[in-house]
């Protein structure tokens, strides 16, 4: 992703949506209408329901067409699973934007395989809970259809195994261009944690869902469990980032080590990206109460110097 094509000053605004739920069409406790609502009454503007594209579910592709309203709506998906990784029997991958006629797996067909059939079909494919399935660096590079890596994920935090930046950040050093996204997973089961937890911010003009998915597969979008992004600009080799109240704002990327501001509630910070070169770099708020809201990646090269503006 260019650094140009950073989300916060294009047209329109941000929406809050949810990218992996699940309801009583698959797993789920809660019809998807509940489902909906739970989230709609959280504040949130979109809703995608992914429930699992099994045969003992009968391939549900859940409608949830006849949920939009005029302030919330739904983006049709759902969770694929073929044989295998390394450490399982089956993918686990998050499609979010398929038609309703998408075909079940074939028996021969592979995770990588579906995954390329779902984004031909017109999806935003997304590498779900990496660290809770144990995915290798190897079976991730398999993975080619994939827009983004599912980096927080708040079912599997329960194993503490919801962050997958490490295995983002092996892949990113490796030359490929995914973006990251954080969900829910939510089942809405008594020994599950609440929903409404992690979210995505996609930017875009209107609440269609054609728009938000063109947003989510253009990487338009942060994620948070919290704190918000006001803007981030790169201009002479120094990023500069406004947000919430926080008590660390840093800067991560493609080199170890890191460049990081602490205090109490910072709305601002500066620093260079001399040190990840022309690799790249990607932020991180954390808020007083531990809840955290990254970038997609930014990608860097010589000369840069973009301004972008919530």
């Amino acid at each position: 992703m260019p650094v140009m094509d950073l989300p916060f000053d294009r047209p329109g605004r941000f929406w809050r949506g949810n990218l992996h739920t699940h309801s009583d069409e698959s797993d789920g406790a809660l019809a998807p209408a509940e489902v909906a609502r739970r989230y709609q009454e959280a504040g949130y503007d979109f809703l995608a329901i992914t429930d699992h594209f099994r045969a003992e579910y009968g391939f549900p592709l859940t409608d949830t067409r006849p949920l939009r309203t005029t302030d919330f709506t739904t983006l049709l998906g759902a969770e694929l699973h073929a044989p295998r990784t390394e450490a399982g029997p089956k993918w686990h991958i998050v499609a979010v934007g398929l038609p309703l006629d998408f075909a079940p797996p074939e028996p021969d067909e592979t995770g990588p395989q579906l995954a390329r059939r779902a984004r031909d079909a017109g999806a935003f494919i997304g590498m779900a809970h990496p660290s809770a399935s144990l995915l290798t660096a190897a079976d991730a590079e398999s993975l080619d259809a994939a827009h983004a890596v599912e980096v927080y994920n708040a079912l599997a935090d329960r194993e503490l195994r919801g962050d997958s930046w490490h295995l983002t950040d092996v892949l990113l050093n490796r030359g490929h261009r995914l973006n990251a996204y954080a969900a829910d997973d939510a089942h809405f089961q008594p020994q599950d944690p609440p929903g409404c937890v992690a979210w995505v911010q996609v930017r875009a003009q209107t609440l269609e869902p054609e728009l938000l998915l063109a947003a989510l597969k253009a990487g338009h979008y942060y994620s948070s469990t919290g704190p918000e992004l006001h803007d981030i600009r790169l201009d002479d080799g120094t990023i500069t980032v406004r947000c919430s109240p926080a008590r660390k704002i840093l800067i991560t990327g493609g080199a170890p080590g890191l460049q990081v501001r602490e205090g109490d509630a910072l709305t601002e910070a500066s620093f260079p990206v001399t040190m990840f070169g022309q690799g790249f770099c990607r932020v991180t708020v954390e808020d007083a109460s531990g809840g955290r809201a990254w970038s997609n990646p930014i990608h860097l090269s010589p000369h840069t110097s973009t301004t972008v503006a919530a």
